[in-house]
């Protein structure tokens, strides 16, 4: 892998932002803390994490024991191009529906057959007309794979599909409509459907214990001149996973980048050192008692 010189101060390359620049951020702060006077005062583990972008189902359980055994959570997605902080996040599922139909002559005994793709083409325009029923809650059918030669009814379908939501009541409701449309198909004449997947990320809200340590990120932000700021965001990632496993957390402190995921990924250079700076300064105040991480913790277990 390359990288490029796009402009003055921006690289150019894979994964430069999303997330080799965030690794590079994280290790410098930690060279640094570790000179500070207090460093011996504070005790952290590093995850890197390969499956983070196909919903963590490996290191998932290994984030939940960090997670619980943790005060608060430092990780190092990109922030925003515009250098904003992602604050609340959307939860995210990820869902497979297998339909059997039955096969049979598409000319000679096209009645015979029970069409699996048609099956799931009603199924994924419902699973659509889903959208905008709930508010923050969106339904995306990704793929579909099936069928055959033009001459036979197809007798498989396979459709994977997305949703995402804001709170964590909404995961009952997306549930509840799901099982419903395929219990339909299952009631259908010939047919069979089977559900598989499901949640993977709940959502993450901006409660009181994740302001905490966000307003902890803009206070040493502003003590070296960074405008810290936070939006809400519809993706999710490991942050996800550790506020439900009881850890307040900020999960965008690596670098200011954007087009992530293409071929015109890139990263801002200047925000390597600031942004590491700025952890620094996060840990270097925590071990100095500045800010308090054991309140953090307290506040999100009295929430839960």
């Amino acid at each position: 892998q390359t990288t490029t010189e796009l402009a003055q101060d921006v690289l150019g390359g894979p994964g430069v932002a999303d997330m080799k620049g965030g690794i590079l951020v994280m290790l410098e702060a930690l060279k640094a803390f570790e000179h500070h006077p207090d460093a011996h005062k504070v005790g952290y583990n590093v995850l890197l994490s390969p499956d983070e972008e196909i919903g963590s189902p490996g290191s998932g359980p290994i984030l939940t024991q960090l997670g619980q055994q943790a005060h608060i959570g430092l990780t190092y997605e990109p922030s925003m191009a515009d250098g904003s902080l992602a604050g609340a996040r959307k939860g995210s599922g990820n869902f497979a529906l297998t339909i059997h139909g039955r096969a049979a002559h598409a000319g000679r005994e096209h009645h015979l057959g029970r069409n699996a793709i048609v099956a799931m083409a009603k199924f994924a325009t419902a699973l659509d007309e889903l959208n905008g029923k709930r508010e923050g809650v969106t339904f995306n059918f990704a793929k579909l794979d099936g069928g055959g030669a033009v001459n036979i009814v197809p007798d498989i379908a396979v459709g994977r599909f997305n949703v995402r939501m804001l709170m964590d009541e909404d995961m009952v409701w997306i549930d509840t409509q799901i099982r419903r449309l395929v219990d339909e198909i299952n009631q259908a004449d010939g047919l069979s459907a089977e559900l598989s997947g499901g949640f993977t990320r709940p959502p993450k809200p901006m409660a009181p214990a994740n302001a905490l340590v966000f307003d902890w990120v803009k206070r040493a932000g502003g003590a070296l001149g960074q405008d810290i700021r936070w939006v809400m965001s519809g993706g999710v990632c490991e942050g996800n996973n550790l506020w439900a496993s009881g850890c307040p957390n900020v999960d965008t402190l690596g670098v200011i980048g954007g087009e992530i995921h293409s071929d015109r990924e890139y990263v801002n250079l200047p925000s390597l050192s600031e942004r590491a700076r700025l952890s620094a300064l996060i840990l270097m105040k925590i071990a100095s008692g500045e800010f308090d991480a054991k309140q953090a913790k307290n506040m999100a277990i009295t929430q839960e």
